[in-house]
C-alpha cells in the first residue's frame, strides 16, 4: 500500500521555496482560477491589486488603467474578506469620479455596492466627520457649507467695519489669500507674519481670525473648514483620531499628485496605525509641540516661523526621522500629470512618499492601452527633461502609428484656418467629430477657433468653461456696444447700468422699469428723462445722469472713430478695465486678455453693426449634448480626457510655456508647464498635432513669435514637420512661405488704376501668388520694381512687418515715388475715408490720383486714391 504524506509534514531540509515564476505555466494556470475581477489585468496590474499590505505608490502614467487598478484593488480587499465595506476610506477629487468607482465596482462583484459610505470626495468625507463632532469646532451639526459668492459678501462686512477701502482691498483677493492658507492647513495664528501683512495695511491675520469667529457666529463653515476642522480635531483630541485610524482598515486615494498640503496632513493623520503617545502627529516646519500646552487643558498652540514649500520636510542628512506605523494605504497617481500648482497642488506630496511612508512598495503601470507608439514616444521624451520626478517610461504593444506633425503658420488665423481644414478632411474619411479636440494654453486662444468653426459650420463644445462670447466679461462688453448701437437694447442696458459698481440698485432700476412702461419708451430714455426730476437721491441721480451722458457721448463718436477704438474707449471710459484691474482674484488677469482679444476680433469687421451681426450668429448656435461636435478646451481641463485627433496650437515662447508662470514660479513653473504639454500630448490616441504661429497679437499688438523649446525636447525620430493648410507654408522664402497678406485679394477689393492693372497682368502671367513664372515676378504677382512702393514701416497697428521682396504696396510714405497719372480723383476735400493700415481719416489735398489724408492716429499721409475707400 502507498502511503501519502501530507503536504503540512513534509521537511522543508535542503527543498528551497517555489514561487510560480511571471508568465510560466504555473501561473497562468493559477490566473485562470482566479477571481474573474483579476482576468484581463497585466502583471503590474495585478501586483497593484494584489499588494494589499502595507503602503503602496502606484504610478500609473496616462492611459494605462489606473482607474482600473483602483476599483478591482477594492473589489478584492472585500472579496478576500480583508474588510467590509464601512471599513475602506476611498477619496477621490470629483463626484463623478467617486460614482464611477461604485459603478464598477457594482459590475466587479454582480451587485449594486451597498454600504460604503467612506468612498466619495475629500470634502465630502472631511464634512461628514466633522458634522459627527461639530461641537469641537464650535458648530452644531447643522452648519452651512458657504459658497464664494457668500464667502465675499461676509468678507466685505468685516473690510467695512474695519475701514478697509474694498476698492483698493478686493474682498475677492481676500478670499482667494484665506483659501490659500486653509489649503496649507494653516490656522489664522499659523500665518506667517509676512503674508499676514500683505493684505489690508498688514491687516490680513486679523480679517482672516475675524471671518473665522463669524463664521462660528453664523453656524457655517467654507470648503477650506471642511479639512481643516478636522485636522484640528485630530490634533487636539487623539481619542477621536484613533477612533478612525481603527475604522478604517484600508485606505485608497486618487489622483495623489493634485492633493495639497492641508489633504496631505489630514490623510497623513488617518494612515498611521493607531499610535502610542511617543508618535508626533504630522505637522508643518516650525510649529511648536502639540504636546507643550497639552498639560493645562488648552489647544495646542502653534507657530510658524517661516513659510514651508512642504510640510515635514525631508532630512538634510538624508536620514530617516522616527516616522509613526503605517497603515494598508494605496496611493494612486502619476508625478508627471501633477498641473495644479496653481491652486495648491504639490507635487512633492508624491515624490516623498517613500520618506513618508517607510518600506512603501512603488508599482509603475508603464503600459499604456492609449496612445500609438510615436505619440508615446514623443511624450515621454519631453518629460524627461524634468528634473523633479520618479520616472517612468510609456510603452504599448500597439503599432507605432502616425508620427506628431509639427506645423508652422504666419499667425494665429491662418493656424485657426489650418486646423479647421485639417478637421474638415477628417470629418470626409468619416470619422466622428467628437474624436477630435483643440486644447489651447489660453482660455483667449479659443475665439479664433469659435469664429472660424462658425464660418465653416462646424459644431464644436467648449468644455470646461463658457464659449468666448457667452463669458461673463465678454458679454459686459458686448452689452455697452449693444446700447450704443441701439439705445433702445433693454435687456443689454439693464445689465450694465450698475457695471462696474455705481451704486444703482435693484430699486433704481425697477423706477426705470415703470417709467419706461407708463410712457411706451426704452430704458434709456426712462433714464434720460428721470435723471430730470427729483425722484433719485442726489447720489443716484448723478451716477445716472453720467451714464446716459457717456452713451450720449460714445455715440457721437462713433460716427468719426473706428469701431475697435471705440471699444477700447468705452471699456476704459466707463471704468471697466479698471474693475478688473483692481481685482486681485486669480482669473482676473484671464478676463483682462479676452477684453483685448474681443477688441482685436472687432477689426475684421468693417464696422460695429457688422460685428454685433456676427456675434448674434456665433451665439445663435445651440449645440445639443449629444451633438457630433469638435471639443475645444483647455489643457487643464483636458485631463482625464482622450480622443483619437488632438491639436496642439500656440506652442510659442510666451504663451507655451507660459511667461506669467515662469515668472512667478522659475524653474518648478517650468517643469509644471512641461507636464501639462505632456498631459496634452497623452490625451490623442492616433493622431497628435502641434501648431505654432509666427506672428501673434498679444496685449494688443502683434508680435513676431518665437517657436516654443518644448519643441526642441521632442524626440527627431518621431515627429514629422508638416506645412500649413491655412494658406502658407512654413520654409518658403526667406524662411517663410507666402503669407495670406501676399494676396490683395483678401481685401476684397479690385481698383480700375493702371497701377493695379498692372499688377493684375503680372500675376496672371506670373502663373499664381507664389510667382512660379519666374521674371521676376514675387508672391502676389507683382514685379520687384514696383515693390519699391511697398511701405517701409513696420510700426503701428498692421499686420506686422513684411518684406518687400515678399508683397506688393500697400501704401505709400513720405515722397511718391510714382508719378501721377493724369486722372482726376473721385474723393473731394473733407471727405471722410478709411485706409488698411491708417485707418480712419479726412483728406486735406488732392493732386491727380494722389491725396493727402491727415489720419486720426498716424497723422498725415499721402497714399494712392485707389489705395482708400469712403468712410
Amino acid at each position: 500500500m502507498i502511503r501519502m504524506t501530507e503536504p503540512s509534514k513534509i521537511t522543508s531540509q535542503n527543498v528551497p521555496d517555489h514561487q510560480p515564476a511571471a508568465g510560466g505555466i504555473a501561473a497562468r494556470a493559477r490566473a485562470s482560477v482566479g477571481p474573474k475581477y483579476l482576468s484581463g489585468l497585466n502583471p503590474e496590474q495585478r501586483e497593484a491589486v494584489e499588494t494589499l499590505d502595507g503602503p503602496v505608490l502606484v504610478l500609473a502614467g496616462a492611459g494605462t488603467g489606473k482607474t482600473r487598478v483602483l476599483t478591482t484593488r477594492i473589489a478584492h480587499i472585500l472579496s478576500q474578506g480583508r474588510a467590509r465595506p464601512a471599513e475602506i476610506l476611498s477619496v477621490t477629487f470629483t463626484n463623478k469620479a467617486a460614482r464611477e468607482m461604485k459603478h464598477r465596482l457594482g459590475q466587479m462583484l454582480g451587485h449594486a455596492v451597498e454600504g460604503m459610505p467612506w468612498l466619495g470626495t475629500f470634502h465630502s468625507i472631511g464634512g461628514r466627520i466633522l458634522r459627527t463632532h461639530a461641537e469641537l469646532a464650535q458648530l452644531k451639526s447643522n452648519f452651512t457649507v458657504l459658497d464664494t459668492d457668500d464667502q465675499v459678501r461676509l468678507l466685505k462686512q468685516l473690510l467695512q467695519a474695519e475701514n478697509i477701502d474694498d476698492k483698493r482691498w478686493p474682498a475677492r483677493m481676500l478670499a482667494g489669500l484665506i483659501d490659500g492658507w486653509k489649503n496649507r492647513g494653516l490656522m489664522p495664528s499659523q500665518v506667517p507674519s509676512g503674508e499676514a501683512a500683505m493684505f489690508g495695511n498688514g491687516k490680513g491675520g486679523k480679517l482672516y481670525a475675524s471671518y473665522q469667529e463669524r463664521l462660528k457666529i453664523l453656524n457655517a463653515a467654507d470648503f477650506g473648514d471642511l479639512l481643516l476642522e478636522d485636522i484640528r480635531i485630530f490634533r487636539e483630541h487623539p481619542d477621536i483620531l484613533r477612533q478612525y485610524q481603527q475604522r478604517f482598515k484600508f485606505i485608497l486615494v486618487d489622483e495623489y499628485q493634485d492633493t495639497n498640503v492641508a489633504q496631505y496632513l489630514w490623510l497623513r493623520l488617518l494612515s498611521q496605525a493607531p499610535s502610542s503617545p511617543s508618535f508626533a502627529s504630522p505637522r508643518l516646519r516650525g510649529e511648536a509641540d502639540a504636546q507643550s500646552a497639552a498639560g493645562e487643558g488648552d489647544s495646542p498652540s502653534t507657530a510658524l516661523v517661516e513659510t514651508p514649500p512642504h510640510p515635514d520636510p525631508l532630512p538634510a542628512s538624508g536620514a530617516r526621522e522616527q516616522t509613526p506605523p503605517t497603515k494598508n494605504i494605496c496611493c494612486v497617481g502619476d508625478d508627471d500629470q501633477s498641473i495644479y500648482g496653481w491652486r495648491g497642488a504639490e507635487v512633492d506630496n508624491i515624490l516623498r512618499f517613500d520618506h513618508d511612508f517607510p518600506g512603501a512598495k512603488v508599482i509603475r503601470l508603464e503600459r499604456n492601452y492609449r496612445s500609438t507608439g510615436h505619440i508615446l514616444a514623443a511624450a515621454s521624451h519631453l518629460i524627461a527633461h524634468n528634473e523633479g520626478r520618479l520616472g517612468k517610461t510609456l510603452r504599448t504593444e500597439d503599432q507605432d502609428g502616425e508620427k506628431v506633425t509639427v506645423t508652422g503658420s504666419w499667425d494665429s488665423e491662418e493656424e485657426a484656418r489650418g486646423i479647421g481644414e485639417e478637421i474638415e478632411q477628417i470629418q470626409r474619411k468619416g470619422e466622428k467629430l467628437n474624436e477630435i479636440a483643440i486644447l489651447v494654453r489660453a482660455s483667449y486662444q479659443m475665439r479664433e477657433f469659435e469664429d472660424r468653426f462658425v464660418t465653416l459650420g462646424l459644431p464644436y463644445r467648449v468644455i470646461g468653461g463658457p464659449r468666448f462670447y457667452e463669458r461673463a466679461e465678454i458679454r459686459d462688453a458686448l452689452a455697452y456696444l449693444r446700447v450704443i448701437n441701439s439705445p433702445a437694447d433693454d435687456l443689454a442696458f439693464e445689465r450694465i447700468v450698475n457695471v462696474p459698481k455705481r451704486g444703482l440698485g435693484d430699486a433704481t432700476v425697477q423706477m426705470l422699469h415703470d417709467h419706461a412702461r407708463k410712457r411706451r419708451i426704452p430704458l434709456f430714455e426712462a433714464a434720460r428723462a428721470v435723471v430730470e426730476t427729483d425722484e433719485l437721491k442726489p447720489k443716484a441721480r448723478g451716477s445716472l445722469r453720467e451714464v446716459v451722458a457717456q452713451f450720449d457721448r460714445w455715440r457721437a463718436q462713433r460716427e468719426v472713430t473706428a469701431h475697435t477704438d471705440l471699444a477700447q474707449i468705452v471699456l476704459d471710459e466707463s471704468g471697466y478695465t479698471e474693475m478688473w484691474q483692481k481685482d486681485r482674484s486669480a482669473d482676473a488677469a484671464g478676463r483682462l486678455e479676452n477684453l483685448k482679444e474681443l477688441v482685436r476680433s472687432m477689426e475684421e469687421f468693417e464696422n460695429l453693426q457688422g460685428f454685433l451681426e456676427h456675434i448674434s450668429l456665433v451665439m445663435d448656435r445651440d449645440s445639443g449634448a449629444d451633438e457630433d461636435a469638435v471639443s475645444l478646451m483647455t489643457l487643464h481641463s483636458a485631463k482625464g480626457l482622450e480622443f483619437d485627433n488632438v491639436f496642439l496650437p500656440g506652442w510659442e515662447e510666451g504663451l507655451f510655456p507660459s511667461q506669467r508662470t515662469l515668472d512667478e514660479q522659475g524653474r518648478a513653473g517650468l517643469e509644471e508647464e512641461r507636464r501639462l504639454g505632456h498631459v496634452g500630448l497623452t490625451r490623442a490616441r492616433r493622431r497628435a498635432m502641434i501648431y505654432f504661429a509666427t506672428n501673434r497679437r498679444i496685449h494688443g499688438t502683434w508680435s513676431t513669435t518665437i517657436p516654443s523649446r518644448f519643441l526642441d525636447e521632442l524626440p527627431a525620430a518621431n515627429v514629422e514637420i508638416t506645412e500649413s493648410k491655412g494658406g502658407s507654408a512654413w520654409g518658403g522664402t526667406g524662411g517663410y512661405g507666402a503669407s495670406r497678406f501676399d494676396d490683395m485679394e483678401a481685401f476684397g477689393s479690385t481698383y480700375s488704376t493702371p497701377g493695379w492693372q498692372r499688377a493684375q497682368a503680372n500675376r496672371n502671367r506670373g502663373g499664381g501668388r507664389n510667382g512660379g513664372g519666374g521674371g521676376g515676378v514675387r508672391s502676389g504677382g507683382f514685379e520687384e520694381e514696383a515693390a519699391t512702393l511697398s511701405s517701409s514701416s513696420s510700426s503701428g497697428p498692421d499686420f506686422g512687418s513684411f518684406s518687400s521682396r515678399r508683397r506688393g504696396p500697400l501704401t505709400i510714405e513720405g515722397e511718391l515715388v510714382a508719378k501721377s497719372t493724369g486722372t482726376t480723383s473721385e474723393f473731394s476735400l473733407s471727405d471722410r475715408v478709411f485706409h488698411q493700415k491708417f485707418g480712419y481719416g479726412r483728406v486735406t489735398k488732392i493732386d491727380g490720383n494722389k491725396l493727402t489724408i491727415a489720419f486720426d492716429k498716424a497723422g498725415e499721409k499721402k497714399v494712392v486714391d485707389s489705395f482708400v475707400q469712403r468712410a
